[in-house]
């Protein structure tokens, strides 16, 4: 346990950080979940509708990514790869429609 009062304060600020943290990269995994199983729909189905579901998708993940590297929760070699695997998916679906 702190001792004095500015390490009871830090031990408080890491606790909120580390929560936040949490929060963001638990968005970030959960959006690209749902981007995955939008890729894997419009495979099996590529409609105009799916597509937009599709893009719509993309938008919220790549806007949370780099919301959380802005933040510092992700480094941004971190954002970066993670947003090329999501493009990676893509890439093939489109080239062949």
């Amino acid at each position: 346990m702190a001792n004095t009062k500015s390490a009871l304060k830090r031990a408080q600020i890491g606790e909120r950080n580390r929560l936040r943290n949490k929060a963001y990269k638990s968005a970030v995994k959960t959006l690209m979940k749902k981007y995955f199983t939008a890729v894997e729909v419009y495979a099996a189905n590529p409609t105009p509708e799916s597509k937009q579901e599709l893009e719509a998708r993309m938008s919220e993940v790549y806007s949370k990514i780099d919301k959380a590297v802005k933040r510092g929760v992700l480094h941004p070699n971190n954002g970066s790869r993670k947003k090329s695997r999501l493009a990676k998916k893509l890439k093939p679906l489109t080239q062949t429609a």
